[in-house]
């Protein structure tokens, strides 16, 4: 069988930044094929263009309905990148990604389907960001829709919820230009551990993203809502990380009375938590630029349940923040006296987690 072509996957949160880093990977390496998505949401269609060291290879317009992220990669950009592929003319693919779609959801699918695209292989996922708005991108609280971004009107993800979780989920992050010592220090927070943060799109070394340095397994243990591991040692000197962990659930009305505070800020937040009224979920916080999504995404089933939360910060706040989510655990006599598996009706959370199941 012939081997699969390697795919670099480009990411971001504004265009000009991701077509800078495609050209700079582009004139590395000359017998790549480089494939652009655009969405227009407006007139509900989505650009494809194609082009290698010849010129301009397709421009093709499709109408794609709702003209939405998810929709473009599912009709239309993982198909694209395996015909490419099994074409057999060129030995790397450079993907562009419409803007503010995230690579986690093309490997996904490739993940999930890895026998419709086997002339496929991701080799890497690249984060191009800008250095003029990298902390407002990070941490900010603007909407993709209050943007001048191709999004659709009713997309209300934060920024800053998409742009962190593509800096958790890359394997390597280039910036426009130098970095002072607050943006640097947000990124090496953010990264996994050992992926470069690069601080010119033309000092991106295409040959070892080629090659191969996206691990699957990998990049969804760092971006996981249950993570057990120790995290690394970051030494940082501006930006801090709060780790808050117990084996003790929050208390659904504390937690309530709390979430605008814990949720917060100029702030990266993540994690999981459970509830002594539904001690069977695994529920989910996914919080940045104080903005907050709360959900239930499994069971923990026969796994021991767990409250961990991480939190990326520049402010002074810190300390304030964790005393905050030391106050929602159950306390010694909450334990003592009701135990940590409650048999109620209601417990306030029902528009995000969803009705009580029967306790367990």
């Amino acid at each position: 069988m012939t081997p699969a072509v390697p795919v670099v996957l480009i990411s971001g949160v504004e265009d000009e930044p991701m077509a800078a880093a495609a050209i700079a990977l582009q004139w590395d390496l000359p017998r790549a094929v480089a494939v652009r998505h655009l969405i227009d949401p407006e007139r509900e269609v989505l650009w494809r263009i194609v082009s290698d060291a010849s010129g301009v290879v397709e421009r093709t317009e499709i109408d794609v309905e709702h003209a939405c992220v998810s929709c473009a990669i599912r009709e239309d950009v993982v198909p694209t990148l395996e015909r490419l592929a099994a074409d057999g003319r060129w030995e790397t693919i450079i993907a562009q990604l419409p803007v503010t779609a995230e690579a986690v959801q093309v490997c996904r699918v490739i993940g999930w389907a890895p026998h419709q695209v086997p002339h496929v292989r991701i080799a890497a996922s690249l984060v191009a960001l800008s250095d003029d708005t990298l902390l407002d991108d990070l941490l900010g609280d603007d909407l993709v829709n209050e943007r001048d971004l191709p999004v659709r009107g009713d997309d209300h993800r934060g920024v800053a919820e998409v742009a962190c979780a593509m800096v958790e989920y890359a394997d390597v992050v280039a910036v426009g230009d130098t970095l002072d010592a607050e943006e640097r220090e947000v990124l090496r927070a953010l990264v996994r551990p050992g992926v470069p943060v690069v601080e010119s799109f033309s000092q991106v070394d295409a040959q070892p993203l080629v090659t191969g340095v996206h691990d699957h397994r990998a990049n969804e243990s760092w971006v996981a809502e249950v993570r057990r591991d120790a995290l690394p040692d970051r030494d940082l000197a501006t930006a801090w990380v709060l780790d808050f962990a117990s084996d003790r659930p929050f208390h659904p009305e504390r937690l309530r009375d709390a979430i605008a505070v814990l949720g917060g800020g100029p702030r990266r937040s993540r994690g999981c938590f459970w509830l002594p009224s539904r001690p069977g979920q695994v529920c989910a916080w996914d919080g940045a630029g104080g903005q907050l999504s709360v959900g239930s995404t499994e069971m923990w089933g026969r796994t021991r349940p767990l409250t961990r939360i991480t939190v990326v910060g520049l402010d002074d706040g810190r300390e304030e923040l964790e005393r905050a989510f030391a106050s929602c655990v159950l306390t010694d006599a909450e334990m003592h006296e009701r135990g940590p598996y409650w048999e109620v009706t209601e417990d306030g959370f029902e528009a995000w987690l969803g009705p009580i199941r029967r306790a367990a």
